[in-house]
């Protein structure tokens, strides 16, 4: 989860910085998301599946927002027009922090449940 935190940041904050999307931001998109999912899974096994709480809820619409997102960044870099690519980077930020949530409330839960 924490190389997903790396990817994803990394991305969304050298886009914003940079001040237009580029291909490498839109490829630490993709790897946070992956990154995720892989997390994700492990965390789904080790629990022994499943328990739908807000933490669960929370962090299936990310999942699905880093999708959209990613996906929606690949258009963009593809179609190449300057304003989009310009204005991506900002939209980007709003998805990292709805990101965060489920990040952090995880990171709550399992310092809760102890060694």
């Amino acid at each position: 989860m924490f190389a997903a935190l790396a990817f994803y940041s990394a991305g969304v904050w050298r886009a914003f910085f940079a001040g237009q999307l580029k291909t490498g931001h839109v490829v630490l998109y993709w790897l946070g998301l992956l990154c995720d999912l892989t997390g994700t899974e492990l965390m789904r096994r080790l629990a022994g599946g499943l328990r739908w709480n807000l933490h669960t809820a929370t962090g299936a619409a990310a999942l699905v927002l880093m999708l959209v997102h990613a996906l929606w960044a690949t258009r963009v870099l593809r179609g190449k027009q300057q304003p989009i690519l310009r204005t991506f980077p900002r939209i980007s930020i709003t998805v990292w922090a709805i990101w965060l949530i489920p990040f952090i409330t995880g990171l709550m839960l399992g310092s809760r449940r102890g060694p």
